[in-house]
């Protein structure tokens, strides 16, 4: 038998990868943090508990690049779903409504994750969160920013916050009221988007697209 191709074993260690962060988000979803082991997560990936070591250096590390990959899968889903549009406004307005929508349906999942950037470990940057920054940049730069060197981080800002104000345990934010406060920052109408009844014009929306 001759030995795999440089590009095979490159695409193994890809859904090696890719198996290990989906399990990731599956099980601190259910469990929570703390319940949740690095052996469980090989488990549920079917992988072998050394291979986590191998491509992270702790469980902050891997869950924070988990959630990246979940957030960047979202985004993408919510840009591309049909009806498709190139129009800046509009991306933008699915950019917003998909990272406040992920707020809200995995509360446990992104408080976990907004605790970790906070914590002493800090921003994680690794290949998901790099994804998710050129998806969120293009946005911007379609939305037609002067200066989306200074206008991305904004936006990162804003949206994280939001997701903090979501996500505040015992003083909420309506996700409806964060929506018109960047919807109004932004000169966005509230028909683009996702409007508050969840179903965009033209389409069904879903909050959670099959291939996450």
């Amino acid at each position: 038998m001759s030995p795999r191709s440089a590009s095979v074993n490159e695409e193994l260690r890809r859904r090696s990868r890719e198996r290990l962060l989906q399990a990731t988000v599956e099980l601190v979803a259910e469990r929570g943090y703390e319940a949740t082991t690095l052996g469980d997560i090989a488990d549920r990936a079917g992988a072998a508990r050394g291979l986590v070591s191998y491509y992270f250096p702790g469980k902050r590390q891997l869950l924070q690049s988990a959630v990246h990959r979940l957030m960047h899968l979202t985004l993408q889903a919510a840009l591309e779903r049909e009806p498709r549009s190139d129009c800046g406004r509009e991306r933008l307005a699915r950019a917003i409504d998909a990272i406040l929508g992920l707020a809200r349906d995995e509360p446990l999942l992104m408080r976990t994750h907004m605790a970790g950037i906070l914590a002493a470990e800090g921003f994680v940057r690794c290949p998901e969160q790099q994804r998710l920054a050129e998806l969120l940049r293009d946005t911007i730069v379609r939305y037609g920013s002067a200066d989306p060197d200074a206008d991305y981080p904004l936006l990162r800002a804003l949206l994280m916050g939001a997701v903090v104000a979501i996500l505040l345990p015992g003083a909420p934010m309506e996700v409806q009221r964060l929506r018109a406060e960047l919807f109004q920052r932004y000169g966005l109408d509230r028909e683009l988007g996702v409007p508050p009844d969840g179903v965009p014009p033209g389409g069904t929306f879903h909050s959670n697209p099959s291939h996450l």
